[in-house]
């Protein structure tokens, strides 16, 4: 490598960010330019650092991982990204490679394999963690239907998905209103329009499709 490589972690529990911002600090190629706690940080944090690589946790706040993710390859295509997740479904992996992501590695893996995932994906190379990807693998050879069909889920855009996640957290349509500068009317008609694509018909029901989607966890809801 050219000089050291700047990375941005957002990570919204601190002590997996401290760890992996002492972990960079060991490894003289890199330099941490940042750090955000939740997707809306991260985007702006992309945009005043400029990174080489920002590592991506997938549930945050306010965004989450997938939608930072898209949001951030919009504005900056060059800047690779790094999913570091607990995630490993088919769904989620997919999702995240789908917004943009240049790889995507475990949190339960060693600290080798992580900096191999980071030393790949900054020479270009697509990573996946090898817990899930015989499993992605085998799921495109194999044609599977999750994979391959559009599902309603898929028709949703990524400001009603930014809706229903502040929604299943338990925020007001005037707090969601508030943090996206829009206005409540236009988080009614977001939330009528996602429970008519998703045909769920209440809040409750809102909240576990966030949560099965991992727009959410158990805690924040």
């Amino acid at each position: 490598m050219d000089g050291k490589k700047k990375i941005l972690i957002a990570e919204d529990h601190k002590l997996v960010l401290q760890g992996l911002k002492a972990m960079l600090s060991s490894v003289k190629d890199y330099e941490v330019v940042g750090e955000a706690e939740d997707g809306l940080q991260a985007v702006k944090a992309c945009d005043k650092a400029e990174p080489d690589l920002i590592l991506m946790d997938l549930s945050m706040p306010l965004m989450n991982g997938v939608e930072a993710i898209r949001e951030i390859k919009s504005r900056h295509p060059d800047t690779k990204i790094l999913a570091v997740t607990v995630h490993k479904t088919e769904d989620q992996v997919l999702q995240a490679f789908d917004a943009g992501a240049d790889g995507y590695v475990l949190k339960y893996e060693t600290r080798d394999q992580l900096l191999l995932a980071i030393d790949s994906v900054l020479k270009g190379t697509r990573f996946i963690s090898p817990l899930v990807s015989e499993k992605v693998i085998e799921g495109f050879l194999e044609g599977s239907k999750s994979l391959k069909e559009k599902s309603s889920w898929d028709t949703l855009t990524p400001r009603e998905r930014q809706v229903m996640k502040l929604c299943a957290e338990g925020h007001t349509n005037k707090t969601v209103a508030d943090m996206l500068c829009i206005s409540v009317k236009t988080v009614e008609t977001h939330r009528s329009n996602i429970m008519k694509k998703l045909d769920i018909h209440n809040a409750s029901e809102l909240t576990a499709y966030a949560m099965r989607k991992g727009l959410v966890t158990q805690e924040m809801a």
